[in-house]
């Protein structure tokens, strides 16, 4: 008899998860509690404006190769795929460093900031690529159920690098301020202080110089229809505007969901929904983690978000620019260590216009722009028109044009919409941090330790934040449920 799957959310993971289930023969279903599919990674469009609400970034790209050949598919069968030249700018307050897409490039402008820098940065990026090739094709694959799982030969005598961080290993060897920033930045994408990041996760820098930056044309949101696709190719059934209420268990066996009210038995539940209120679905003395225990995590930031129309293109700016232009650490402690609002945040604006035609009317610009922020805020229309306000004159101060006076209309997104279209605990925007405490078994688990049936998948497990281990989550939980509901 064929066994039933019911699956709570349509994010990056739950549609990996559903894909490999449907193949392996499962009769798999989501339910999602937003309109469209792709959890955090919706889309906006407006006025012939198209904007990606979260996930901007396309990095990693074998992961996604890899995960399409899984099922005889190559990305291109879905979606045209360009590499940017160059793949970002950073803005600081006395120059700009233009990141180029290939390492040549990019040791000529490390030396044009710091003489002698380029010979360092290849030992580094050629140690972050060893790093790289342990991290995705051994470490990252494990399911995160027991600590031995990170005792290999090429971890031992990597063992350094998981007491070492980023911000040590990097500032040893260089000592020009932006530099540091460069090469600090990647590891923003595991949601924690470089300071804080153990030195392995250099990976991280090979993914951003060694396999570069890409656009998908038509946006990210190209890689969620691609995998709905696939999803009902392998015979996945997707409900919309379907809001899980309850997870019932009987005799400590995951029973059913309550949907909009109505009650759907499955053999197995997986939730790819905020790890935390997918907890809060269960009665009380099923749950594995305490209040105290997720108040005591480290969580990745929240963000402020604008979606923004021009109505002409804009000048001296990339597809990608990241706005360093005030003190890293002070806005750094500002999310992690004192929560507060930033008094000048670094932030980033995104331009699919700039490279991709599809993404504007003609003659106009889409602009994302986002300010990293504690998770927990205080959010008010109040705050986010200051901050827009804020970044908006120093992007023009940067970018030396005039902008404020040919927006058509700006849409934002912060703290409360998290909460209220994600169940996202205290609005993070990015799950739980890979610290070193936080990392691989440490991390909340993929299979309840409480509830038979019942299993998780995405950011706030095994393997972390981002798209590409969104991706390898969904793959590993569907692996652990064949391995322990056949």
């Amino acid at each position: 008899m064929t066994k039933t799957v019911s699956i709570i959310g349509s994010g990056f993971s739950a549609l990996s998860a559903a894909c490999y289930l449907a193949k392996a023969g499962y009769k798999v279903s989501m339910f999602e509690k937003n309109s469209t599919v792709g959890g955090r990674a919706r889309q906006l469009k407006k006025d012939g404006f198209t904007f990606d609400i979260g996930p901007s970034w396309y990095w990693m790209p074998d992961i996604f190769e890899k995960f399409f050949k899984d099922f005889g598919k190559t990305v291109n069968d879905y979606y045209e795929l360009d590499k940017l030249s160059p793949a970002y700018k950073i803005f600081f307050a006395d120059d700009i460093i233009t990141v180029g897409d290939h390492m040549d490039q990019i040791c000529m402008e490390f030396e044009r900031i710091e003489k002698g820098s380029s010979k360092p940065l290849q030992q580094f990026i050629a140690t972050a690529q060893d790093n790289y090739n342990i991290a995705i094709n051994k470490i990252v694959l494990k399911p995160g159920l027991s600590p031995f799982e990170l005792v290999t030969k090429d971890t031992i005598t990597r063992l350094d690098q998981f007491y070492k961080t980023i911000s040590s290993e990097v500032r040893k060897k260089f000592k020009n301020p932006k530099l540091i920033s460069t090469l600090e930045f990647p590891v923003l994408f595991l949601g924690a202080k470089p300071n804080q990041t153990p030195s392995f996760y250099s990976f991280m820098n090979f993914a951003d110089f060694g396999l570069g930056t890409w656009h998908p044309k038509g946006g990210m949101y190209e890689i969620v229809k691609a995998m709905k696709r696939l999803a009902e190719s392998l015979g996945v059934t997707i409900h919309t505007n379907s809001n899980v209420e309850k997870i019932s268990v009987e005799n400590k066996k995951a029973k059913s969901l309550t949907v909009n009210g109505q009650v759907i038995s499955s053999d197995v539940i997986l939730s790819g929904a905020d790890y935390h209120h997918s907890e809060t679905l269960l009665d009380k003395n099923y749950r594995q983690y305490s209040e105290s225990y997720w108040e005591s995590r480290t969580f990745a930031p929240s963000s402020l978000l604008f979606y923004v129309g021009f109505n002409q293109k804009l000048k001296n700016i990339e597809h990608h620019n990241l706005f360093f232009d005030t003190d890293f650490e002070n806005h750094a402690e500002e999310i992690y260590d004192d929560p507060k609002w930033p008094k000048n945040p670094l932030f980033y604006a995104n331009f699919p216009s700039v490279t991709d035609e599809s993404m504007a009317p003609e003659h106009c610009e889409n602009g994302f722009f986002l300010i990293p922020i504690a998770p927990g805020l205080e959010d008010t229309p109040e705050l986010r028109q200051q901050y827009f306000d804020l970044i908006m004159s120093r992007f023009e101060k940067r970018t030396e044009q005039d902008v404020k006076n040919h927006i058509l209309f700006k849409e934002s997104y912060c703290v409360t919409d998290f909460i209220n279209d994600y169940n996202s605990y205290k609005g993070n925007a990015y799950g739980m941090a890979n610290t070193l405490m936080q990392t691989a078994f440490l991390r909340p688990k993929l299979k309840s330790k409480k509830v038979d049936g019942l299993y998780f998948t995405g950011q706030l497990t095994v393997p972390g934040p981002g798209v590409p281990p969104a991706l390898i989550s969904g793959k590993l939980v569907a692996q652990l449920i064949q391995n322990n509901e056949v």
